[in-house]
């Protein structure tokens, strides 16, 4: 599979464990629960900001993403 490929999946994965969430996962939580590595996870993040379909805040240095509905 080529790169882009592999960022649509990961991106996709990401999606599916934080939709319906209560609240924003940190991106720890996330990492955890898809497990990417770190250059997969934050291209994958990157690709569902551009997308418009998550928000990525900073609060007290912790990377929280909430999904946009």
């Amino acid at each position: 599979m080529e790169l882009w490929g592999e960022i649509g999946a990961a991106a996709g994965k990401v999606y599916s464990s934080i939709v319906g969430s209560a609240g924003p996962a940190t991106v720890l939580e996330v990492k955890r629960k898809t497990k990417l590595d770190d250059a997969m996870l934050y291209m994958a993040l990157g690709w569902l900001a551009r997308e418009g379909r998550a928000q990525i805040d900073s609060e007290r240095n912790v990377l929280k993403v909430k999904i946009n509905e």
